[in-house]
């Protein structure tokens, strides 16, 4: 259905699997930024306090004053626009609202997203909140397919919903036997029994590693493995299938279940 495809993003990998995110509404996103306003307000009070507290020590006069209203301006900004960009390269892409409602921001490929994506998405917040209550961002929001505001489009990220990123697992299903040798000749016996159970634990809990992670572990066991192994010339795979290939004619050939 048309309502479906435009909360769904689906993301194929360079190992050929599909991935499905749920895209953040925005009505989720509106309950996570106002818990993230609630936890700037009693901040910025606090801060408040402090900076009031020091501003009565320093010496009197003019020019204290104007720098101490500077101090104040100054640390409204950061605290505005730097709690969604710390939190955000700190947890992976969430802030407090955000972890509350269960969302992440992710890249459009499902990478996680660079401190200076995260840094660039907040400070369009500048245009998004104009000229009140995030007008702009919700009218971007609501014609965008993926409800995205204008920060989302200049840095190439998306917002989706956290169950969404647990439960999508590729699918890996041991090749059925075959009464007959091998389908490829990659040479998978001569791989020891320790090399075979790393790569079938890989598969197995790849799922559940993040996206960086998981592709740069598949690099890594198959960079150890492939001077084992026959490659057919002019077959490229890339690693993560590989592995797949390599499991599925081990199964196949030793007549594992």
């Amino acid at each position: 259905m048309p309502g479906d495809f435009r909360d769904k993003l689906t993301i194929e990998t360079p190992e050929q699997t599909v991935l499905e995110f749920e895209v953040a509404g925005v009505g989720s996103r509106f309950l996570a930024l106002a818990y993230d306003t609630l936890l700037q307000i009693l901040l910025g009070v606090g801060l408040f306090v402090v900076l009031l507290v020091a501003g009565v020590a320093l010496p009197g006069g003019a020019k204290s004053g104007i720098w101490f209203v500077a101090v104040i301006v100054l640390a409204y900004f950061v605290l505005y626009f730097g709690y969604f960009a710390l939190f955000e390269v700190l947890w992976n892409g969430q802030t407090p609202g955000k972890k509350k409602e269960g969302l992440r921001v992710i890249k459009d490929d499902g990478r996680p997203i660079t401190p200076a994506e995260a840094v660039g998405r907040n400070l369009m917040r500048i245009i998004d909140q104009l000229p009140a209550l995030y007008a702009i961002g919700i009218c971007s929001m609501l014609l965008s397919r993926q409800n995205k505001r204008l920060g989302d489009f200049v840095t190439g990220t998306i917002v989706v919903h956290e169950k969404s990123l647990i439960d999508a697992k590729p699918v890996w299903e041991p090749a059925p036997t075959v009464e007959t040798g091998p389908a490829t000749a990659y040479g998978s016996e001569r791989l020891t029994p320790e090399e075979f159970a790393l790569i079938e634990t890989f598969l197995n809990r790849r799922s559940s590693l993040p996206a960086d992670v998981r592709f740069a572990m598949a690099d890594r066991i198959a960079l150890q493995i492939r001077p084992k192994l026959s490659v057919p010339p002019g077959e490229l795979l890339y690693a993560e299938k590989l592995l797949e290939a390599i499991v599925q004619e081990r199964r196949s050939s030793a007549g594992y279940s």
